[in-house]
């Protein structure tokens, strides 16, 4: 008795034949950018899953090869991207730069998968949004340093200026009557080392017959905010001497200038002494660059050479910065940006990659040469990885991350800081168990507490998936 269920139809004998039409679909659905590529690299057709373009002008992109439609710092990543594809099937997962019309570059993170000889499929991440947060972060931090620095060369100022005054000079704390600075001419002036000064009661150094006229000076400097010379007499036969003070708080004290002025001193002159520029960048112990506006090497000292794992300048002339320095969070393209913007760059942590694997933590300062018929780059870049080696891989970077997502509460939303803190610790003890397992992705889940099909999701959401995972992610049977 025949059954009364039907049977499943076939499928259709050219079912391969839709194959890439239906994958792409697919694919464009769970994903902002979906380029469909023949073998050479030739955009056949475009789609985003959430429905607005990259670009103005992607409706232009078809029938045009990949490679015509990015910036041209980043062609050379779609041409490696290309060859990891007909290598391997499957590509690392890179941020290409495609160009607008309005002139800003738009950020697309890319995965290409071979489907068959004859397509390929280019899954892409609208990056603008990440990108914008991480030169914000960078915008504030540059504006923090440039706060910083700005003090300090006051300082630095006023310091140089305190130390090569001819007079003697000395800080005084006007309720305690305590010394609390002392220039070297005071030092000088009392036969005694300036630092030993610190703490002694004033006046000091002076003759008994000038302490009451001393006295009034400073009662005088309270009062008014500055008291004019007065003549005294100085101990020990030393001379006489005119003395004046002004009065100013810093730090909720009220501190006392005193200048003391001797009798017939005279201005010295401070030698100054030049040395050879060049052999002194050299030979430098930090790495030291020049670049071209666009990142392009033009030199590099010793340092560089060495962590960069290379034998000669001329392996690096010409070639992008790129190449050697850079990640994800503290990218060149990024620092690029900031130099043009506002010349400077300063203490951003970065990583520098050798030639043979080596990878160093670096500290990137950076200023740019406007002017002349060259204008160029200079970075400094130093070694920071002894000083982090008593720390865990990474930890000195998620901190970094967490501070600075910190100073946007009030800028943006709690639910999305929550979403970017847990994204951002998620991916680093993800990165930290595939360390510690050597990369065996089952023991990494089993060390996370997760299954292997939980782990596989989080490592592509976090664009950690290589190629070969699926066939490692397929359950088995029993």
């Amino acid at each position: 008795m025949p059954s009364s269920r039907s049977k499943p139809s076939a499928p259709p004998a050219d079912l391969a034949s839709y194959a890439p039409d239906w994958a792409a679909k697919l694919i464009a659905a769970s994903s902002e950018v979906t380029l469909v590529l023949d073998a050479n690299g030739v955009i056949r057709s475009v789609s985003f899953g959430g429905g607005e373009p990259v670009t103005d002008d992607t409706t232009s992109w078809t029938g045009q090869s990949w490679i015509d439609t990015v910036t041209t710092e980043t062609r050379g990543k779609v041409d490696q991207m290309m060859r990891e594809v007909r290598q391997t099937g499957a590509s690392r997962r890179r941020q290409i730069n495609h160009r607008s019309s309005n002139g800003s570059d738009v950020p697309v993170a890319y995965t290409a998968v071979k489907l068959d000889d004859d397509h390929i499929i280019a899954v892409g991440r609208d990056l603008r949004a990440i990108s914008s947060l991480q030169q914000r972060l960078v915008d504030t931090q540059q504006a923090m340093e440039r706060d910083y620095w700005r003090l300090r060369h006051v300082e630095t100022r006023y310091r140089l200026l305190f130390q090569l005054s001819t007079d003697a000079i000395v800080v005084v704390d006007a309720d305690t009557m305590k010394i609390v600075d002392a220039s070297g001419a005071a030092g000088r002036l009392f036969d005694i080392p300036a630092e030993k000064l610190l703490g002694r009661a004033f006046p000091y150094g002076i003759a008994a017959g000038s302490v009451r006229a001393m006295d009034d000076l400073a009662a005088s400097a309270r009062t008014t905010g500055h008291a004019s010379d007065v003549r005294i007499e100085l101990a020990d036969a030393r001379g006489r001497a005119n003395v004046s003070a002004s009065c100013f708080r810093q730090e909720n004290m009220t501190l006392l200038l005193v200048r003391i002025a001797p009798e017939g001193s005279t201005t010295s002159n401070v030698p100054a002494s030049r040395g050879r520029i060049q052999d002194l960048v050299e030979h430098a112990p930090d790495c030291f660059v020049v670049t071209t506006t666009s990142g392009d090497i033009v030199m590099a000292n010793r340092a560089f050479l060495d962590l960069a794992q290379l034998g000669s300048e001329e392996q690096c002339k010409g070639r992008s910065l790129s190449n050697w320095v850079g990640r994800p969070a503290a990218d060149i393209d990024l620092f690029l940006t900031v130099l043009r913007e506002h010349g400077v760059v300063r203490l951003a942590s970065s990583a520098l990659r050798g030639e043979h694997g080596l990878i160093t933590e670096v500290e990137i300062s950076a200023v740019a040469e406007p002017d002349g018929e060259s204008p160029c780059y200079g970075f400094i870049l130093r070694d920071v990885g002894r000083r982090l080696a008593g720390g865990p891989r990474g930890a000195r970077d998620l901190t970094k991350a967490v501070e600075e997502l910190t100073g946007l509460v009030g800028k943006v939303s709690l639910p999305k800081l929550v979403r970017d803190t847990t994204d951002m610790v998620e991916r680093h003890f993800i990165d930290a168990a595939l360390e510690l397992t050597n990369d065996n992705r089952t023991t990494a889940a089993e060390v996370l507490g997760l299954s292997r099909q939980t782990l596989y999701v989080k490592l592509r959401r976090h664009g950690i998936a290589v190629s070969g995972d699926a066939a490692d992610s397929t359950p088995k049977a029993g």
